[in-house]
């Protein structure tokens, strides 16, 4: 967590407010500049689930062009809400939001959607794909690279990642983004 000064600026800013509230736990630099990339061919409304101290949403604000695109992103606990809300504080484009990202469900439909892979039943495809526009991206993190057919966790097959990876809706892929960490790219159909 370094203060690399390759990092933008609203990036920096976001370890720092990390690094202050002894937060450890991020989106990666590889996911982030992914995110950023991604953010930059999106107009409309962007959304993470799930805010910790507020790098992720850092990573999509640094990629936004114009004012024609926004971000929600929700934390549920109130501390480190008002440590991401610290670093947005005087950007009109960003929503923190003290909450559950259950709240951000109606807010939709969504040109891009940031979440980490948890509990299968929370960010399951069928719960999600009408909460994300045509044309839209699912960028779902945390997940442990799988050489195998079907995708394989802790000795089980990783039914979350099978789901998205399959689903109809979506054109998706599993792109690994450094040697211990992937991630799910959907776009909706």
């Amino acid at each position: 967590m370094s203060a690399n000064p390759d990092l933008p600026d609203v990036v920096r800013r976001a370890f720092d407010v990390c690094r202050r509230a002894g937060y450890v736990s991020f989106c990666r630099n590889e996911t982030g500049r992914l995110l950023a990339a991604l953010a930059a061919t999106r107009s409309g409304i962007m959304a993470e689930f799930g805010t910790g101290c507020g790098v992720g949403t850092a990573w999509l604000r640094s990629g936004v062009r114009g004012t024609n695109a926004s971000i929600l992103t929700a934390e549920l606990d109130p501390r480190l809400a008002s440590a991401a809300a610290e670093i947005f504080a005087d950007d009109p484009l960003v929503d923190v939001l003290t909450a559950d990202w259950s709240t951000l469900m109606d807010k939709g439909p969504y040109a891009l959607l940031f979440l980490d892979a948890g509990d299968p039943e929370s960010v399951g495809v069928d719960r999600l794909a009408d909460l994300v526009e045509p044309g839209g991206v699912v960028v779902l993190d945390d997940f442990v690279p799988s050489q195998m057919w079907p995708p394989v966790a802790d000795g089980r097959v990783d039914i979350l990642r099978e789901q998205w990876l399959t689903d109809e809706r979506f054109t998706a892929v599993e792109l690994m983004v450094a040697p211990d960490a992937s991630l799910v790219l959907a776009t909706r159909r």
